[in-house]
């Protein structure tokens, strides 16, 4: 036990080292814990921001001035005028997300209590900022209303007070930082053990290996732990630095929970790209393998679209896959400050399915140490 234990270490160490002199790896590694991170976070803006919007103003009153007032920065652009018959060839053109045409003798007709149309033109090519946006101007109108005719004609017969928790000022940057992160943590562990297997076959070091006194599951435990670390030591340098230092985001959870259960991930992932490492014969096929697999994870996890919304039978499949759970608990430790007694349903998947990734991979390992060897 303990000469398989030394084993394991020491491969392991060799791992650190192949991957010290490996430059390309090391730049990816420090890119996407780095700068990814904090570019995704600060400019893949999903909300309203910076909207380009147009008015166009048949009315000409008081009212109509005040709606295109009321329409500030940093949510949309300064409103330009547009006339009626340019308002489908500039959307053609796709100069204005939204273009808002109020009709002639709109104040008016609102005064003497006459039924009235505002016209809102969506470009809906965008969904999130259509979506949000045309949300955001319908209440702009309402509230515009009300405060010119100071009576209770268009308010509410019941006064709805929302409150938002975990995320009180409705930032994106927070969130989309810590997702950035945490599929940046799966896509690493799955590329750094799956490109150490493929080097090890195109270096021809695989066969030094396997004349040593050293079984399939050894040299698999060594990539497992050696690249589990350093994806570990960047995620948490990532989280300090750039999440909490450069984006200012305020963790509200244990960081060192979310890193505890980011070790059980990892077993699984780093598992999955070795046994995605032996079905390909090089590098590039590993590539698109690994491509093919981080892309399925990342828009189907639940980091970018909720789960709930998802057909019942892939909300059923994504069960079976360990980034759905780990997103889950990564949004629960770091959003909600939830602990071990929240999240040990999803911990303990994890585990489950790290450890029938890690049996299939030493069953595929050990098939092509024995095809090698032959």
């Amino acid at each position: 036990m303990n000469r398989c234990l030394i084993n394991i270490f020491q491969l392991g160490i060799k791992e650190l080292f192949s991957l010290r002199y490996d430059p390309v790896m090391l730049f990816l590694i420090v890119y996407m814990f780095s700068f990814s991170v904090f570019e995704e976070s600060q400019n893949a803006t999903t909300g309203v921001f910076n909207a380009a919007v147009a008015i166009v103003d048949e009315d000409r009153s008081q009212l109509s001035r005040r709606i295109g007032d009321a329409l500030l920065q940093p949510y949309f652009q300064t409103p330009v005028a547009l006339a009626v018959a340019d308002i489908d060839s500039s959307m053609e053109a796709t100069r204005y997300t939204f273009v808002i045409d109020i009709p002639p003798r709109f104040q008016a007709d609102v005064l003497a209590g006459r039924p009235t149309v505002i016209q809102l033109n969506v470009d809906a090519t965008a969904m999130g900022l259509a979506g949000t946006g045309a949300g955001y101007i319908q209440h702009i109108i309402a509230q515009e209303l009300g405060t010119f005719l100071k009576n209770d004609r268009v308010a509410p017969a019941v006064n709805i007070v929302t409150r938002a928790k975990f995320n009180p000022n409705m930032e994106a940057k927070g969130f989309q930082g810590a997702m950035a992160l945490t599929n940046n943590i799966t896509m690493m562990a799955i590329l750094l053990t799956g490109a150490a297997l493929i080097r090890e076959r195109e270096h021809g070091t695989i066969e030094h290996l396997l004349v040593m006194p050293l079984r399939p599951i050894e040299i698999m435990l060594a990539k497992v732990w050696a690249n589990g670390l350093v994806v570990v030591l960047a995620a948490s340098l990532s989280l300090y630095v750039v999440v909490q230092g450069a984006l200012e985001v305020t963790i509200i959870g244990s960081v060192p929970l979310y890193l505890s259960v980011a070790v059980i991930y990892l077993f699984s992932v780093t598992s999955l790209g070795i046994y995605l490492a032996t079905l390909a014969r090089s590098m590039p096929q590993f590539g698109l393998l690994a491509m093919i697999v981080f892309v399925m994870m990342l828009l189907l996890s639940g980091s970018h679209t909720p789960l709930e919304s998802m057909p019942t039978g892939l909300q059923v499949i994504m069960q079976f896959v360990p980034s759905t759970h780990f997103v889950s608990m990564a949004q629960a430790i770091l959003f909600r400050d939830a602990g071990i007694d929240v999240i040990w349903p999803n911990l303990l998947a994890t585990a489950a399915i790290g450890a029938l990734f890690f049996f299939a991979a030493l069953l595929r390992f050990r098939k092509t140490v024995t095809l090698m060897q032959t």
